[in-house]
């Protein structure tokens, strides 16, 4: 005879208990996972619109949700990881914890003191647009806004630079480009 396991899990403090079951390199593998669920969801529902309305006004919502988006993740990577964006070394950090930074997985990032550079050389998002015979997505808006947005949240003194971002003619091994300067 088999005894029967019965457990009422409630509330998140399971569900902490639960993840920290979980073995460091699942963990970490979960975490990408729903940050590229992200991406879908936005590519989805972008699609849609796009289908419906065409692409300037699917352009225009995907820009107003990203510029809101970077608000509120600026203000939970504040609070959850003690993110200041004081200066451009600590704004970097910041940055290197966000979904867009953590989904750019071929990317180069130099920093100095007054000034940043953040270089996507493989885009998931437009590659899988291309194989999907789809044209390149003109992200330069919606990305530049997302990066305004996020950088004044952290320090309104942060100025965002964008070099190159499509629409804009780039080379192979170069998706886009932006630099952050520290105003005096």
């Amino acid at each position: 005879m088999t005894s029967s396991h019965h457990e009422k899990l409630v509330g998140r403090e399971a569900d902490i208990e639960f993840l920290k079951e979980l073995p460091r390199e699942k963990l970490i593998n979960f975490l990408f996972m729903h940050i590229r669920d992200i991406f879908a969801v936005d590519g989805l529902y972008f699609l849609g619109i796009e289908k419906r309305f065409g692409t300037e006004p699917s352009v225009e919502i995907d820009q107003e949700v990203w510029e809101g988006l970077a608000v509120i993740e600026a203000r939970r990577l504040k609070k959850t990881m003690g993110a200041s964006g004081e200066n451009i070394p600590s704004f970097m950090e910041a940055l290197r914890f966000s979904c867009w930074s953590l989904d750019t997985v071929d990317k180069e990032i130099e920093v100095e003191e007054k000034r940043a550079v953040i270089r996507n050389l493989s885009c998931r998002v437009q590659n899988t647009r291309i194989s999907k015979g789809l044209s390149e997505f003109p992200c330069r808006g919606v990305r530049y806004g997302w990066m305004r947005a996020f950088a004044k949240e952290f320090n309104p003194r942060i100025k965002v630079n964008c070099i190159v971002c499509p629409p804009d003619e780039h080379p192979d091994d170069l998706w886009c480009e932006w630099e952050f300067v520290l105003e005096e």
